[in-house]
């Protein structure tokens, strides 16, 4: 959204003020609840920093501005009624004053542990982009795909003979470097794992209507 799409929201039906719901746009977890009135929409977008109006304080107010942890802005988008915010950001630090992730408790330990797979994603496309001294992922990188393909085929067997002969760490283990070189070879495609998850997420919706 941008400063001037503010325009078209209907912010009469909230006597000026619209519900914003804040999502971490990296694991997915909603953050908090807070209100926006248009000075506060174009703050957001103009400083790239979540800001609210708050209704207890009758003010602007940036989260984050007494405890540092602000909410960086990644994207902000309106629902189909115009009426309603979903604000994108990535949290620095907690976001609830009780200390918590999120202001409705913190995410499961399952969905925080799934959710570094986009940030493995984030980190692989960093390493390609700042190529830093030492990295073996942008190493492998300047190696093309067909080099990388051939490690996940590599990686691929050593899953395998990890299942059959080894303990159950270096199963995981050998397990972590497959998804990694695997995120690695799709990112040289511009697909993600995110895209092999809609494919599951398919067929598991046609097999459920058989």
């Amino acid at each position: 959204m941008k400063i001037d799409d503010a325009s078209s929201l209907h912010w009469e039906k909230g006597n000026g003020l619209l519900p914003a719901v804040v999502q971490d746009a990296r694991s997915g977890a909603v953050l908090m609840l807070g209100y926006m009135n248009r000075e506060a929409l174009q703050t957001t977008l103009a400083q790239k920093r979540v800001t609210f109006f708050s209704r207890s304080k009758n003010r602007l107010w940036t989260k984050g501005e007494t405890s540092g942890h602000f909410l960086e802005l990644v994207s902000v988008q309106a629902d189909c009624d115009k009426d309603a915010l979903l604000i994108l950001a990535e949290p620095k630090g907690p976001t609830c004053h009780t200390g918590a992730g999120s202001c409705f408790g913190d995410v499961p330990i399952d969905a925080q542990t799934l959710s570094f797979l986009t940030r493995l994603e984030s980190v692989i496309a960093e390493r390609i982009r700042d190529r830093p001294d030492g990295s073996y992922t942008a190493r492998l990188w300047s190696q093309g795909p067909t080099r990388i393909a051939q490690k996940v085929g590599e990686e691929g067997v050593e899953v395998a003979l990890a299942a059959v002969t080894q303990p159950d760490d270096r199963l995981i283990a050998e397990s972590a470097d497959l998804l990694f070189h695997l995120a690695l070879l799709l990112k040289s495609r511009n697909l993600s794992l995110s895209d092999v998850v809609r494919e599951l997420e398919q067929r598991h919706s046609a097999k459920a209507t058989q």
